[in-house]
């Protein structure tokens, strides 16, 4: 069993940045693909970046691309979500899934584990 557990969320004006942090316990999750993914009120889940186990391969939403980046350290059984130049679009609950290495990084079903979510906001 893993659990997940993310940190960092916050409040942060337009143009800023926050790190989100998501720290595994119970199991190691270094041959993992992990992922992030976000709710906004009132709308469906969504995938916004992933990883594989390796770190070498990361994949990003088109919304995203160019403003977010992800990053793991298996060593401390942890994976990073920077998120620069945020945007009030960008306010939502943020969670971390893992799902096993290989699988479709976009497909929600394909993770097995997920944290309980941070909330970010962003004022504009």
């Amino acid at each position: 069993q893993v659990q997940l557990v993310e940190s960092g969320g916050g409040l942060v004006q337009a143009g800023g940045s926050l790190r989100l942090s998501c720290a595994a316990s119970g199991r190691t999750i270094s041959n993992w693909l992990t992922g992030w993914f976000r709710q906004a009120p009132g709308k469906e889940r969504e995938v916004v970046a992933s990883i594989s186990w390796s770190g070498v391969y990361t994949y990003f939403a088109d919304s995203v691309k160019g403003r977010f980046t992800i990053s793991r350290d298996n060593a401390k059984n942890t994976v990073y979500l920077q998120m620069n130049s945020l945007k009030p679009e960008d306010t939502a609950v943020y969670y971390c899934a893992a799902a096993q290495s290989g699988s479709n990084w976009r497909a929600e079903n394909a993770y097995r584990y997920w944290g309980q979510g941070t909330q970010v906001t962003v004022s504009s």
